[in-house]
């Protein structure tokens, strides 16, 4: 929807949860150690992210140190340890140093599990996305088995939920709703339903 809104209003979409999938790629493969600091601190250093478009798909695709891990970075192993590597101190404030650079000079969208709250605190509109839970599962399998048929139902639940947990606990920037920010449950909207909802409260803001 964050990519879809982006188009309709000719801004700039910023996936931030691909930063945090990239850089779990990247601590993946270096093995690095999530509890001694100065193998994080070392990766971070060695990590440049990016956002390119892809002409193919009309989307901005991550590329972790000039290599496009876009389809990597969907993989349940990462998937499994994002909300893990998300939680380090060192990770949040590397990664949202990015993205408040990226936002300087407006005109972007961005999705995240703080963004609302840590990033970008004074944002024009917040919108806090929501969804049943089963509902989330039913569409998170759909996507990931689409890559991966041989994925189960049970995996996916147990993935959602435990990065809901540690998501919701973490110390450093939590996720939560933002109590300034507007709800969209889209439990039973179509995607095309819930595009229109978010053009309403942005194209709302844009004329005030």
């Amino acid at each position: 929807m964050a990519k879809q809104l982006a188009k309709e209003l000719d801004y700039i979409y910023v996936d931030s949860g691909a930063m945090y999938r990239a850089i779990t790629l990247y601590f993946l493969r270096q093995s690095v150690d999530f509890d001694k600091p100065h193998e994080i601190n070392k990766a971070l250093s060695e990590i440049e992210l990016d956002f390119r478009y892809n002409e193919n798909t009309r989307q901005a695709d991550m590329y972790l140190n000039d290599e496009n891990v876009e389809y990597l970075i969907r993989d349940l192993l990462v998937a499994e340890k994002v909300s893990e590597v998300a939680a380090i101190r060192e990770v949040r404030e590397f990664a949202v140093a990015q993205q408040q650079k990226m936002g300087e000079k407006k005109g972007i969208i961005m999705d995240g599990r703080d963004i609302g709250t840590v990033v970008f605190p004074d944002a024009e509109l917040k919108i806090f996305m929501t969804a049943d839970n089963a509902v989330r599962i039913e569409r998170r399998f759909k996507e990931l088995y689409a890559k991966n048929p041989n994925i189960t139902l049970e995996e996916v639940a147990e993935n959602i939920e435990m990065r809901d947990y540690i998501d919701s606990h973490r110390e450093v920037s939590p996720l939560r709703q933002a109590e300034d920010a507007l709800v969209l449950d889209n439990t039973n909207l179509t995607p095309d339903e819930q595009l229109e909802v978010a053009l309403k409260m942005a194209r709302k803001v844009i004329a005030a």
